[in-house]
């Protein structure tokens, strides 16, 4: 687990912030979160490019690349109210997946163990398996819960002649005990995939699947509301994968599968926000960027903000905690300036 910087272009950290060795346990040891690079494509099953996804994620910002994001609506600046570290890229050999994702694994669970956040930039989505794995090696098989926003369920068996990929990593995840099948969170499928007979085996295992049909009828508020009970009953943590193809490819069109008819920026901003204010997270991945079909970076910007609005928040749930304060979303965003953050 050497660092090995970046795998793809110039060794840059997460806008700037402090980097660490997972080899050297102190360079981390003090860490609230550590930025993990997962560029790898070896999963892909349409159009590939997310091996370059961790790179567009940590550049892609018109702000100076100083270390700093100061959250306007959270008061909180999630890379210095967080101690957060950037462990580089794993090396991930796309042609070689059965490599790859125990290195993966290996590299995240070092995190976990630590007592750090796991913030994992991909990739596909195969890198789900080895992500949430890696955090429950840790805190115990089942004891994670995972929340799981995509167009598309990743619960298929046998694809391609294969077991892995990126539309399999969920199924994979509940049978090695992981992660509980009852305690599974999927936010905006639809589409035209899966079929019956994967489906089938979906409700045998007890998974909850919002699909965007119940979510426009119901509203966004509520499923995610009820989603986030079940999320933190009987578990320890939670696990929270973003797939960006979650959103309409409207919003995000660099991504391999696009889906019409998605969430959009504002709705999945508004959803990880939420989400690491009321959840004890515990891991993150943000997957599925695939910069070569991007259009003027929006989709690699988005998915930089899907990281910053989960650290932001992150910092701002454990300020309330340690403060005994709270939020109030509809504050006025001038008021109290001059008086520091509120």
């Amino acid at each position: 687990m050497t660092r090995y910087g970046a795998q793809y272009g110039p060794d840059v950290t997460f806008l700037g912030i402090d980097s660490c060795n997972l080899d050297e346990p102190a360079s981390y040891a003090d860490a609230d979160v550590v930025i993990v690079g997962a560029p790898f494509d070896g999963g892909t099953s349409h159009r590939p490019g997310t091996r370059f996804g961790p790179q567009a994620i940590r550049i892609t910002d018109y702000l100076p690349h100083d270390g700093s994001r100061p959250s306007l609506a959270l008061r909180t600046d999630g890379l210095r109210d967080l101690r957060v570290v950037d462990a580089g890229d794993v090396e991930m050999y796309s042609g070689d997946i059965q490599t790859a994702l125990p290195r993966l694994e290996a590299a995240v669970q070092a995190v976990a163990a630590a007592g750090a956040i796991p913030v994992v930039l991909g990739g596909d989505h195969s890198i789900t398996y080895p992500d949430a794995k890696g955090v429950a090696n840790v805190l115990g098989h089942g004891r994670v819960s995972l929340l799981h926003f995509d167009a598309h369920a990743d619960t298929g068996d046998l694809e391609f002649g294969s077991l892995w990929g990126h539309g399999q990593p969920m199924r994979r995840l509940i049978e090695s005990g992981a992660v509980r099948g009852d305690r599974f969170l999927q936010v905006g499928l639809r589409g035209y995939w899966p079929g019956p007979a994967t489906l089938n085996w979906m409700a045998s295992q007890r998974m909850r699947s919002y699909e965007m049909t119940e979510i426009v009828a119901r509203g966004l508020t509520d499923c995610l509301t009820e989603a986030f009970a079940v999320a933190v009953d009987d578990c320890d943590g939670v696990f929270l994968s973003v797939d960006i193809d979650v959103c309409d490819p409207a919003h995000a069109p660099g991504t391999g599968t696009p889906e019409p008819g998605g969430l959009s920026a504002r709705e999945l901003l508004d959803a990880v926000r939420r989400a690491c204010l009321e959840l004890p997270i515990v891991g993150v991945d943000v997957v599925e960027v695939s910069p070569p079909y991007d259009s003027a970076d929006i989709t690699a910007a988005l998915a930089n903000r899907v990281v910053l609005e989960s650290l932001s928040a992150i910092a701002r749930r454990r300020r309330d905690e340690r403060e005994g304060t709270s939020l109030d979303p509809a504050r006025p965003l001038l008021e109290g300036l001059g008086g520091g953050p509120t």
